[in-house]
């Protein structure tokens, strides 16, 4: 499922030649499976297709957040971990939407293009755990990326299930549970995103008064 603790509350965690690129293969492999999945989601009628797309778009927004804001102050970190947390929830709000809509109006989705895109999306996940499960005793940062990455494998399997229940029972029912609980997640991780970050932001470096004046070197 969507990560909701964000790599890059540590700098030093890419310090690590090896994990800053293994970072950048992990941004890279989620990064094109989102764009496939959200494109193979609409055109082929499936809702968990889409919602899973969502965990692919949170992991792809995590790495480079890591590799893009690690070491500025805190401030822009929660910022930048703010307009994640707030495209998440939209991504979710969109996908629960059109969940309602497709139990309403929506045809059976396509099981075949489902189960094609869920396996390969299981196969690209599956590859990041391995990648990473090297990193998987260092420190908070790391361990949690690579649980994160563990846990999308399993959202995977809970896509290439409902491909078969579609296929078997000829009905969208199946898509349509696995997308609400994926997409009732990306909600809660989006949100969980934005009240952290908010609290981040809170919690800044204090301004000095406008009167303040710097002691001079020397003076007692």
């Amino acid at each position: 499922m969507a990560c909701t603790s964000c790599a890059s509350d540590k700098a030093g965690t890419l310090n690590d030649p090896k994990w800053r690129r293994a970072l950048w293969i992990a941004l890279a492999i989620n990064g094109g499976m989102f764009a496939i999945e959200i494109v193979a989601g609409i055109t082929g009628g499936s809702k968990a297709l889409q919602a899973d797309a969502l965990d692919f778009f949170g992991d792809a927004a995590n790495y480079a957040i890591s590799l893009g804001v690690a070491g500025m102050a805190i401030t822009w970190r929660a910022r930048a971990a703010m307009l994640k947390g707030a495209t998440l929830a939209l991504l979710g709000l969109y996908v629960l939407l059109a969940a309602g809509w497709g139990a309403l109006h929506g045809t059976v989705p396509h099981a075949e293009v489902m189960g094609i895109v869920g396996v390969a999306a299981l196969i690209a996940n599956a590859l990041v755990a391995v990648m990473l499960y090297r990193f998987r005793s260092g420190d908070a940062n790391m361990r949690s990326v690579w649980i994160c990455s563990r846990n999308d494998a399993i959202g995977n399997i809970a896509v290439v299930l409902a491909a078969g229940g579609v296929f078997g029972l000829n009905s969208a029912w199946p898509d349509l549970m696995v997308a609400v609980l994926m997409a009732a997640l990306g909600l809660s991780g989006g949100f969980q995103i934005m009240r952290q970050a908010r609290s981040e932001l809170r919690s800044g470096p204090t301004p000095l008064p406008s009167d303040y004046r710097q002691p001079l070197h020397g003076s007692r």
